[in-house]
């Protein structure tokens, strides 16, 4: 069984080459390929949407992003619809809070 690798970083917006470079791995849904950086709510959402868009990846690396978007997601106030990766695909992939 997979664990969660992703840690909280300071919210970074737009990612130039640079800064991307600069995260640690443990910013990223897939660490080992550094695909999907996880440092704020819309690049959760961002890994959501191009989750099934990651290649070269195994089920149990796939498993292991899916556990680091979801303590992403938490942390940054994202609902994610899915339980698992293999539902993503579907619509929607997470709810933005209500407006207060």
């Amino acid at each position: 069984m997979s664990k969660t690798t992703w840690k909280p970083h300071p919210p970074h917006g737009e990612l130039s080459s640079q800064d991307r470079d600069e995260l640690p791995d443990s910013a990223f849904a897939f660490p080992k390929q550094r695909k999907e950086p996880l440092t704020d709510a819309s690049h959760v959402r961002n890994a959501l949407a191009r989750f099934d868009q990651v290649q070269g990846v195994s089920d149990a690396e796939r498993d292991a992003a899916f556990k680091n978007i979801q303590a992403a997601a938490g942390h940054f106030g994202v609902d994610v619809a899915e339980t698992s990766w293999k539902e993503l695909g579907k619509q929607p992939h997470s709810r933005k809070p209500p407006h207060a």
